[in-house]
Formats: C-alpha cells, sequence, structure tokens
C-alpha cells in the first residue's frame, strides 16, 4: 500500500473555511526523557530535528465541538513564526504548507474514535492579507 502513516493533504481539504493561530508556538516535550525540572523537547523520529506545536482553531462553522481546536506540529529546526496580527481580527489567520495527517484511534472518553495527528513544514499568512498596523506601518 502507497500509504504508510502519514499522507499530505491540501490545506483546502484540512480547512476548506480557513484557520486561526490561537496559542504561542512552543516546544512539543518529550514525556519519556523529562524530568520534574528538567523538560526535554521531543525529537521527530525521521528527520531528528526539533518537534514544536501550536494550536489552531478550524473556521468550519459546523465543526463538532471537540473538533473546533487542533494542534499542528512542525519538526523544524527553529522554533517557526505565525503570521502577523490582522486589524480587526481577534486571531491571527494562518495557512500551512507541506500538511500532512496521520489518522489513530483514540481510545480516550470512552468510546474508540478515529482521530487525526496534523504536521506541515512552515506557515505563513494567507495570499491577500493585510497586517495589521504596527510600529513600521502606516494604518490605512
Amino acid at each position: 500500500m502507497a500509504i504508510k502513516n502519514k499522507f499530505p493533504v491540501s490545506m483546502g481539504d484540512v480547512f476548506a473555511h480557513g484557520a486561526f493561530v490561537v496559542s504561542e508556538v512552543e516546544p512539543v516535550r518529550d514525556f519519556d526523557k523529562s524530568a520534574p525540572g528538567r523538560p526535554v523537547q521531543q525529537v521527530d523520529k525521521e528527520s531528528g530535528l526539533p518537534v514544536w506545536s501550536v494550536s489552531v482553531l478550524d473556521a468550519d462553522p459546523e465543526a463538532r465541538r471537540a473538533d473546533k481546536t487542533v494542534s499542528v506540529k512542525f519538526a523544524v529546526s527553529h522554533q517557526p513564526v505565525p503570521p502577523e496580527a490582522v486589524q480587526g481580527l481577534p486571531f491571527r489567520p494562518v495557512e500551512f504548507e507541506g500538511l500532512t495527517v496521520t489518522p489513530y484511534v483514540n481510545e480516550s472518553g470512552g468510546r474508540p474514535r478515529v482521530a487525526y495527528s496534523f504536521r506541515a513544514s512552515a506557515m505563513r499568512a494567507p495570499a491577500g492579507q493585510r497586517p495589521a498596523p504596527g510600529k513600521n506601518q502606516e494604518a490605512a
């Protein structure tokens, strides 16, 4: 079979109504190697690069409550930087590059269900997005 573990998907396949960054980008903790007071960042098994995570709000108005916010992980050498804020919006719109999905069975919460793990190679502002005015920008 051609699909081994994770498979590539387009931004529109996963976030057809768009997505918004709702957290800071944080290192993913390796719980097996960490000790109290000595956190260790998780390393990607394939690339050996550190793993980072950001929480993302799915803008689909029909998404189930449990599926409204998801984590997207990155295996990259440096902490990814979210897009700039957009004037008039409470969250930062985002698009992901190199998006992949890994389905798995989540058995927590009573009944088993299919869940998804998302990875991306990078994130950027959606095409046509205008950042909020800042120190180096003038208000329109």
